[in-house]
């Protein structure tokens, strides 16, 4: 029989009541949890019986009730897996080859201990002590920032629109690896009735360039050029999409053990294959890179910390997954610049060869034999021996050296030739690959690997979307779930089309970036000045057993906030002084080229940012305004005492009945032991005087007796 046909039968000293739970717990979807521990009857409402109700506490109720992980070591790698991602791999080690190496790592460090582990260890605290997602966390200590939680459920799910596609190139690539040769170990060869040539766009770029824009990509010219869905990605992105979905519908429990496997085999392939600290851009790139490492403002941190138990050790875990995704981002660095490494010496000798082959065509006519040196044998020219030679022609014939139009074939410029992201996904590695012993073999690890990863991620970022919607609407998981990931596929498929790699580069520069730098500001001025420092302090020491660092006392209140501000500042400024553009391909060229957005696109890019931030403004005046009442539905507004339900006389009308939304119209819980609500009053002829409390609906209340109340934390 459905819950609401349950019914609570209490005893009181003079009247029998009982009442349905239905119309005791009208429009409470947050205050129900109080009541599973009472003794219920099921069926029809039966009279003058009496039956004694026990008591529960509530938060033995959460511990029962909610989802948990297995182990311990479950969730630690569901954390690992969410905040280590594809930006470990292609994002990190492009900002430390950019910024000068091992220095970049100065500047991150610092800014992981001034940023990173204090505000990863404040969501993991607030998201294990209420034991709910992003929405129903920050409703809770805040009702007017209420709209932060729904401003992380939708960046997450703007991001997971992209995400998943990447996952979907990376099965692709992944598909294709199951043959030797690779098919993009070579450009194709063109035939017609009188002659074979290579392809002239992979003939002007590289075979590797080539096969990512022209086979895989198939990508048009510019983003106003759509050139219809790519069947093949579309296919990808719906595997992709099958897996999350799959993965998600059972929660936290089969979604943790794909976890387990994807971290540990991200890890296991990752081991087969101080004057520029002054400048300030070293630091914001190396903040942001924190700040989206960590998975900071999602939601899916707040979400997985939910489902532990409340007196987990959560500031150890923050430490501990805050390195361990520190170590796993210089591990992936140092195997990025081997396999780059790797790929600049075949690049570079490949260069040496062919213009060795033009020396000796210039040889007798533009080039003298006499410049070569006697020991240089041309069956085999080494790079050293090319630069030997090339500095001897360019010396000798200084005004005519241009005119030969030899490269200069330095293996630092092609070390140089920085690249992140999917250039150093699906062109770089897989050119690099193609040099390996075993090719298909290596290639089938990395995109193993990059497959693991994204999935990792996807489900924490799932996790972000799907926890607040189930605590707040009480939907079942597994039909928001499905109908989560079929949206998500609907709309994805404008990333799918032929200019759709343009798009993931619009969402990815402007859909997360500075939203979520929003998001996590107030997520840190909601809980250090708003709900207070102090309080925090006092209930983590509740929650934990022991008071934490004073160090993060004034991280949280003082130095966080201050730096956030100032990268956001930087953000903000930078998007201002470089107006919005994207790097499009050009066939004819075979080459990229910066292009402006159109009218349209600039329209759609402030969209996405207007978009992710607008429920902030638009929950906080609403309720500012009163026209959603700050006390409806809040779990904060709620406070509980032990007590019978009695029968009230005075009820009101059907009309007043259906606009309540609150249980108890009591005082916040951390005002309720000091104060008595408004509607309080004394029960004629109740024992000893006992206190009543109406809770506004027709017929119930509460008896108070008289004892002393030990109130817990105010979060």
């Amino acid at each position: 029989m459905p819950k609401n046909s349950k019914t609570v039968k209490r005893e009181t000293d003079d009247d029998e009541v009982t009442e349905s739970v239905k119309d005791l717990l009208s429009n409470e979807n947050n205050c129900e949890d109080s009541f599973k521990k009472s003794s219920l009857m099921v069926g029809d409402v039966l009279q003058n019986k009496d039956r004694d109700v026990e008591e529960g506490s509530e938060e033995e109720e959460e511990e029962e009730e909610r989802p948990a992980w297995s182990s311990k070591l479950q969730y630690i790698l569901a954390q690992v897996g969410f905040s280590v991602g594809l930006g470990n791999v292609w994002r990190f080690p492009y900002l430390c080859q950019k910024n000068g190496g091992g220095a970049y790592l100065v500047p991150y460090l610092i800014l992981l201990v001034v940023i990173g582990i204090p505000l990863f260890f404040l969501e993991l605290a607030v998201g294990q002590r209420i034991r709910r997602g992003s929405i129903g966390v920050w409703n809770y200590i805040s009702p007017r920032l209420g709209g932060i939680g729904f401003a992380s459920c939708l960046v997450c799910f703007f991001v997971a629109l992209y995400y998943n596609v990447i996952i979907g190139w990376s099965l692709f690539y992944f598909s294709q690896s199951f043959q030797q040769p690779l098919p993009w170990h070579e450009c194709p060869l063109v035939k017609n009735k009188t002659n074979t040539y290579v392809e002239p766009e992979c003939e002007k770029s590289s075979a590797t360039t080539y096969y990512w824009y022209r086979v895989a990509l198939d990508i048009s010219d510019s983003i106003s050029e759509s050139g219809g869905l790519n069947w093949r990605m579309t296919l990808c992105l719906l595997a992709a999409w099958t897996m999350v979905c799959l993965a998600m519908m059972k929660g936290i429990q089969s979604s943790g053990k794909i976890n387990t496997f994807s971290d540990v085999c991200g890890y296991f392939n990752i081991f087969l294959q101080l004057e520029i600290m002054l400048e300030p851009k070293v630091w914001r790139e190396a903040a942001t890179q924190v700040f989206f490492a960590l998975g900071l403002g999602f939601g899916g941190v707040i979400a997985f910390s939910s489902y532990n138990k409340r007196d987990n050790n959560c500031h150890f875990d923050a430490v501990l997954v805050s390195f361990i995704n520190f170590f796993t981002s210089v591990l992936a660095t140092l195997v990025v610049f081997a396999v780059l490494g790797f790929k600049a010496n075949i690049m570079n000798a490949k260069c040496v060869e062919m213009n060795t082959k033009k020396i000796i065509d210039f040889l007798g006519k533009e080039i003298n034999p006499s410049l070569i040196p006697h020991h240089i044998n041309f069956s085999y020219v080494s790079p050293e021996d090319y630069q030997q030679m090339t500095n001897i022609i360019r010396g000798v014939m200084e005004n005519d050296y241009p005119r030969l139009g030899l490269d200069s074939c330095d293996i630092k410029e092609e070390l140089n030739k920085a690249v992140q992201g999917t250039g150093l996904a699906f062109i770089a590695f897989t050119e690099a690959m193609t040099h390996f012993p075993a090719s298909p073999f290596w290639s089938i690890m990395f995109f193993l690997m990059l497959v693991n990863l994204g999935l990792g991620s996807m489900f924490g970022t799932i996790q972000g979307i799907l926890t607040p919607i189930v605590d707040t609407f009480k939907i079942r998981k597994e039909y928001l779930t499905v109908g989560c990931c079929v949206l998500a596929f609907s709309i994805g498929l404008i990333f799918v089309q032929r200019s759709g790699n343009y798009f993931v580069a619009m969402f990815d520069d402007y859909s997360a970036t500075l939203p979520l730098l929003i998001v996590v500001l107030l997520e840190n001025i909601a809980v250090a000045w708003v709900y207070g420092t102090d309080k925090f302090f006092e209930d983590l020491k509740d929650m934990l057993g022991f008071t934490p660092y004073r160090y993060y006392y004034y991280m949280w209140k003082f130095i966080t906030p201050v730096l956030l501000l100032g990268l956001l500042a930087a953000s903000i400024v930078q998007l201002g002084l470089s107006p919005p553009s994207y790097s499009a391909w050009i066939q004819q060229l075979a080459q990229e080229q910066s292009l402006s957005y159109p009218p349209w696109g600039l329209a759609v890019c402030i969209s996405l940012v207007l978009t992710a931030v607008l429920p902030v403004p638009v929950v906080f005046i609403l309720r500012y305004l009163n026209i959603i009442h700050e006390n409806a539905g809040g779990l904060s507004t709620v406070s509980y005492k032990k007590g019978c339900i009695i029968e009230d006389t005075a009820c009101r009308t059907r009309e007043e009945d259906e606009d309540d939304t609150s249980l108890l119209n009591a005082k916040k819980q951390s005002e309720a032991p000091l104060s008595k609500p408004a509607n309080y009053c004394k029960q004629n002829g109740s024992a000893s005087g006992a206190d009543v409390m109406f809770n506004g609906s027709c017929s119930t209340g509460y008896i108070m007796p008289n004892i002393t109340d030990n109130p817990e934390s105010n979060l």
